[in-house]
């Protein structure tokens, strides 16, 4: 074999190693060596995976650390192909049409008033790599003026979360901290003329949109509208009594440029403001307004959001304030899954759900509890990319990616539901005791059991086993069964032949003394097609874990053999209670 190609294959098997826990595999490894070689016609194939798996080989014999120091001399390399691979995957779906590299700022802005879920993720995700991309800046901003809704539990919910994802800002700050500015440019446009006070009933104001016609308060002189807004600031009207609106196009066929409400009272006392203010600005006015004056170059806002662009330009032009580019795009719909604030405030009232971390969720505090890793979210949701076409996803593919993450990590366990009990009367001699390894191939340690000859396995491996059949308890001992009843099963130990393996159905097993009792959440979709609420969309399994489970700690990631990736959710009772992942 060419010295040049066998040394393609080392590197490659080096990062096969360095990437998935110190084991490279030989099937990944040619695989990649074939892509790089291209279609050379004097390749031969045998040759090559001979040569592949003998080198993998000895990759696999090298401790970590050797891996990692031999995968230092290749770094540079492999960050270039990564950067080759960026500019010819990413950046055609990652694009902002005029966005200019080392001339870009963009900001995330929640609303504290509820919890982020994945697809706020896929937001942040986005415009963190959008500020790679075009060496620029993200901002946290707190789009904060709704005090009926918001509160400083949100705000620390939305800071951990971020935290926990790993998204660095550059720059944080929050609506509510800027309302006089904003009243200064709320007396701007009235002096310019380009917003006036209406008294007119939410009623009236609704027809008069709908009809296109002008409000009557519109053409009140200057004079008057700034003195109707320092009443409003002082108090002498009640909520709904007066609203400032901004003077648009009331014949538009864009019915947001219809005179839209810039600010409104609301005299509820404000998580951060206290009582200090009662007149708020809304969405359409402190959201342009803040962008531009926070040094905003690209705002990315929802497809949603598409006929409002035309009223924030228009507000900003009205002040003489940079308008920032508008970037829309779709938001990321996960089937079977609710994100509205309202219906999951009325779940939990109605205790249908346990809260915003209710393991049937996709908020990023459900998902965290559920054992998904921030890394596997940020793959699943860059996936998409930017689009403006409106789709609906499953959770496969982002179950997939944290498979990856954990599967190298997550220690082995037996878990058996609807425990049977199983005796061994007879035949050959069982071990006294056992020592099981907590990982297949990666160095995680082993448990061990003192072993009596009394075992327990789960009730559909009993259901599937009769008088005269061969089980193998995993990893322990075979068996040929004598007897099926509903109280247990009765076996004699014995020695199978290799050749008739084929035929002997392997459980898992837990044994007499060293098992824990354990119940399962399983979460399902929680929303039928049309939208209605599934009552049994968490469901349960319980039954018996092996005694090793008593030394985990919350959040800790295993395997259940043959049942699923779980994380352990802590104690409940006398069980151990664990949530399932995904096969």
């Amino acid at each position: 074999m060419d010295e040049e190609i066998r040394k393609l294959a080392r590197k490659y098997a080096i990062k096969n190693a360095v990437d998935y826990g110190g084991k490279a595999n030989a099937a990944s490894v040619l695989s990649k060596v074939l892509s790089k070689l291209g279609r050379q016609a004097d390749i031969n194939i045998k040759e090559l995976r001979s040569a592949v798996d003998e080198i993998v080989s000895e990759v696999n014999a090298l401790s970590k650390d050797a891996q990692s120091a031999e995968y230092a001399s290749y770094s540079s390399e492999f960050e270039h192909e990564y950067i080759e691979k960026v500019k010819s995957t990413s950046l055609p779906r990652m694009e902002l049409p005029g966005a200019e590299y080392g001339n870009f700022s963009t900001r995330f802005a929640p609303e504290p008033s509820g919890y982020l879920h994945i697809g706020h993720a896929k937001v942040v995700f986005m415009e963190q790599e959008f500020a790679k991309i075009y060496n620029g800046k993200i901002f946290l901003y707190f789009d904060d003026t709704n005090p009926e809704k918001e509160s400083q539990e949100f705000v620390d919910s939305i800071k951990y979360d971020l935290e926990w994802l790993g998204v660095k800002f550059d720059d944080e700050y929050y609506a509510s901290d800027s309302i006089e500015k904003l009243y200064d440019y709320a007396r701007q446009l009235i002096q310019k003329g380009r917003a006036y006070v209406c008294t007119c009933p939410p009623e009236t104001i609704k027809s008069y949109r709908q009809k296109g016609m002008e409000c009557p308060h519109a053409r009140n002189p200057e004079s008057e509208n700034l003195m109707m807004f320092d009443e409003m600031l002082n108090g002498e009207y009640e909520e709904g009594g007066a609203i400032l609106r901004f003077r648009g196009d009331m014949k538009s066929e864009n019915t947001t440029m219809r005179d839209p409400t810039l600010m409104r009272i609301k005299k509820h006392p404000h998580y951060r403001q206290g009582s200090k203010y009662m007149v708020w600005p809304t969405y359409d006015f402190n959201t342009p307004v803040m962008d531009s004056i926070h040094g905003v170059t690209d705002a990315m806002r929802s497809k949603e959001y598409e006929l409002r662009a035309e009223i924030y330009k228009e507000i900003l032009k009205a002040l003489g304030l940079r308008v920032p580019r508008m970037h829309h795009e779709a938001r990321l719909e996960v089937k079977g899954s609710i994100t509205s604030k309202r219906k999951l405030n009325e779940l939990i009232s109605k205790g249908l759900i346990s809260g915003y971390d209710d393991p049937r969720l996709i908020t990023l505090s459900a998902l965290r509890r559920r054992g998904i890793r921030p890394e596997a979210i940020k793959k699943f949701v860059l996936r998409f990319g930017m689009s403006m076409t409106n789709s609906v996803v499953d959770l496969s593919l982002l179950y997939s990616e944290n498979k990856k993450i954990v599967d190298p990590v997550a220690k082995r366990l037996f878990y058996v539901d609807n425990p049977v009990k199983v005796v061994v009367e007879g035949g050959e001699e069982l071990p006294k005791s056992v020592s099981l390894k907590l990982h297949p191939n990666q160095d995680l340690g082993a448990r061990q059991y003192t072993l009596s000859k009394v075992f327990y396995i789960s009730s559909s491996d009993a259901e599937q086993i009769d008088m005269g059949s061969k089980v193998r308890l995993k990893d322990l001992a075979d068996l040929e069964i004598i007897s099926v009843s509903k109280e247990a099963v009765h076996a004699h130990a014995r020695k199978f032949d290799d050749k008739d393996l084929k035929d002997v159905r392997k459980v898992q097993w837990v044994p007499e003394g060293s098992f824990l009792r354990c119940k399962v959440l399983i979460p399902k979709e929680m929303v039928d097609e049309a939208g209605n609420f599934i009552p049994d969309s968490l469901q349960t399994s319980t039954g018996y874990v092996e005694s090793y489970a008593s030394t985990l700690k919350k959040g800790d990631v295993v395997q259940f053999e043959r049942f699923g990736f779980v994380v352990f959710d802590g104690d409940e009772g006398e069980a151990k209670r664990f949530i399932f992942i995904s096969k």
